[in-house]
C-alpha cells in the first residue's frame, strides 16, 4: 500500500509540477464559467422548476470538459515515461505492474476530480442569492459530482489505455478522444435508430450517459449505471495492464 501510494503521489505531483496541468485547470474554469453564465441567463429568461445541478447537463459544456481534458490529462501517463526514457526505470523498480497502472489511473483521477471543484461554489452561489433553498438539494449535489466522478473514471480509464499503446503523447490524445467520442455518440439514443421495445432498447437505455447524468442530477442513484461505469472501467484498466506486461515478452 505504500508503494501504491508513493506512486499515486508521483502521478498527482506530476500535473502540479508542469504547465499543462494549469493549463488544464484554467481551460475547464472557462468552460465552467461559461456554463454558469449561461445557465443564469436561461434561468433568468425562463423559470424552471427543474433542479439546478439538472440545468448544468442541458448545456454542451460539461460535454467538452469531459471530451477535451481527459485525454490531456491521462496522455501524460505512460506515454511520456517511455518518451522520456524513464519509463524502463519505473518497471525495473521493485514495484508491480498492477501497482503502476492504479498509481496513475487514481492520479489522473485524482487531477480530474479537482478540477471540478469549483463547480460546487458556482452552484452554491446560484442558491445563496436565489434565497430559494429548493434550487439545490444538497443529495443532488452530492449524487451530481458522483455522477461526474463516474464518467470521468471510465473516461480516464481509456485515456490511460490509450497511452500505454503508444510513446507520443499526441497519438495518445488522438486515439483516447476517437475511444471517447465514439461512446459518446453511441450512448445518444436521440441520434441512433433504437427500438422503443424489447431488449435492444434496454441496451441503449443501459449505456445512454446523457440519460445517467440526468438521473444523477436529480438525486437518483440506479444501480445498473453504477456497474456499466465500474465494469467498464476496470475493463479499461485490465486492458491497460495486459499492455504493460506484453513489455516482458518484447
Amino acid at each position: 500500500m505504500q508503494v501504491y501510494l508513493t506512486l499515486v503521489r508521483r502521478e498527482l505531483g506530476g500535473y502540479f509540477a508542469s504547465l499543462t496541468g494549469y493549463i488544464l485547470i484554467a481551460a475547464v474554469l472557462l468552460l465552467l464559467g461559461l456554463s454558469f453564465v449561461d445557465m443564469l441567463v436561461k434561468l433568468n429568461a425562463e423559470p424552471t422548476e427543474a433542479p439546478l445541478t439538472e440545468q448544468f447537463f442541458v448545456t454542451v459544456y460539461f460535454w467538452f470538459i469531459l471530451l477535451l481534458t481527459t485525454p490531456v490529462i491521462t496522455m501524460r501517463s505512460f506515454a511520456l515515461e517511455k518518451f522520456s526514457g524513464t519509463y524502463e526505470t519505473l518497471m525495473t523498480s521493485p514495484v508491480k505492474d498492477v501497482q503502476v497502472v492504479l498509481a496513475k489511473f487514481t492520479g489522473a483521477l485524482l487531477f480530474y476530480a479537482i478540477t471540478w471543484l469549483p463547480l460546487g461554489l458556482y452552484l452554491v452561489l446560484v442558491r445563496h442569492y436565489s434565497n430559494d433553498p429548493a434550487v439545490l438539494n444538497p443529495i443532488s449535489l452530492l449524487t451530481t459530482f458522483l455522477g461526474i466522478l463516474l464518467v470521468g473514471s471510465l473516461y480516464i480509464s481509456m485515456g490511460c489505455f490509450a497511452s500505454s499503446l503508444t510513446r507520443s503523447q499526441v497519438v495518445a490524445v488522438m486515439i483516447s478522444f476517437a475511444l471517447g467520442l465514439g461512446l459518446f455518440f453511441l450512448s445518444l439514443r436521440s441520434l441512433m435508430a433504437a427500438p422503443g421495445t424489447g431488449w435492444p432498447a434496454g441496451v441503449f437505455q443501459f449505456i445512454a450517459m446523457t440519460e445517467h447524468l440526468e438521473d444523477f442530477a436529480r438525486g437518483i442513484v440506479d444501480t445498473r449505471c453504477l456497474v456499466y461505469y465500474v465494469t467498464l472501467s476496470f475493463f479499461f484498466l485490465f486492458l491497460t495492464l495486459r499492455v504493460v506486461e506484453s513489455r516482458r515478452w518484447r
